[in-house]
């Protein structure tokens, strides 16, 4: 577990915390609460899936701030299957295999940028046997690319359109471990 002044990261049973994570995502990521419905379905689907685990990010009283979680990447998972296109277009299509992939990462806004989210995902990643790590984030200059860069993620495909999702996406993918450092 790591301290971060009020803050701890450490393991956190996701499923049974899965409303004050949701909750979390909705503030961090702009969540209605049609899209809180169906990201519940689909965060208890990725949970069953080997390899998959979280962390989560606690205030000294318990409450919940910030979480990650990931897996191991299987190409017949659907995210695969979106972006597996667009990075073999750019004959990169390997990053799909034997990678971990960050499913989720969020933080609460009166919590960001404290070095948590920096924190939940460095953690994360050094607990996995994967020789690199995947993830897709908003194709936009962000807070959150910014943490992406600083710990060794590159841009690997953009823009990456998911169906129903009105804002273009970017893939990085970074070598493991992840750097270290700001």
């Amino acid at each position: 577990m790591a301290a971060l002044s009020d803050v701890v990261v450490g393991p956190v049973n996701l499923a049974a915390r899965i409303d004050e994570a949701l909750a979390v995502q909705a503030l961090a990521f702009g969540l209605t609460d049609e899209e809180i419905g169906v990201r519940r379905h689909i965060v208890y689907r990725h949970l069953l899936q080997p390899g998959a685990w979280a962390l989560g990010a606690q205030t000294e009283s318990g409450r919940l701030v910030g979480f990650v979680y990931g897996m191991p990447n299987d190409r017949g998972h659907w995210w695969s299957t979106v972006v597996e296109p667009y990075l073999r277009r750019q004959g990169i299509d390997h990053w799909l295999d034997d990678s971990f992939v960050i499913t989720e990462l969020h933080v609460h806004p009166a919590f960001q940028g404290r070095g948590i989210g920096r924190s939940l995902i460095t953690s994360i990643t050094d607990g996995v046997d994967q020789p690199r790590s995947i993830l897709s984030a908003l194709d936009f200059e962000s807070p959150a690319r910014g943490l992406y860069r600083s710990l060794g993620y590159q841009d690997l495909a953009r823009p990456v359109h998911f169906p129903s999702a009105p804002s273009p996406y970017v893939v990085m993918g970074a070598p493991l471990p992840l750097l270290r450092g700001n």
